[in-house]
């Protein structure tokens, strides 16, 4: 199974968080995830919003458009991106 599949114009990833790094970014594949390196603590929702900030500037959209469908305390998330502008290399367009 892909960490990443499309639901019409929408994008859906499988990601794994690693919060408190020592910088952001994406560092590759981890058990069929996409695993994110974060620099924010697990509190008070600041690694989700380090997450939106991240995927945001990836894919060449607005936080809002950024939406965690499931894993909202969990380091495991589903997040959909809608209408995303821009692909990174290891993301097949539709």
């Amino acid at each position: 199974m892909a960490f990443y599949y499309w639901q019409d114009k929408d994008l859906v990833l499988s990601i794994h968080v690693q919060p408190r790094s020592s910088r952001t970014g994406i560092v590759g594949i981890y058990d069929n995830k996409l695993k994110v390196k974060i620099t924010a603590a697990p509190i008070d929702g600041k690694a989700n919003a380090d997450v939106y900030k991240l995927f945001a500037k990836l894919f060449g959209v607005a936080k809002s458009k950024i939406t965690i469908i499931n894993g909202q305390t969990s380091r495991n998330k589903n997040i959909l991106i809608q209408s995303p502008k821009k692909l990174p290399n290891y993301i097949k367009p539709k």
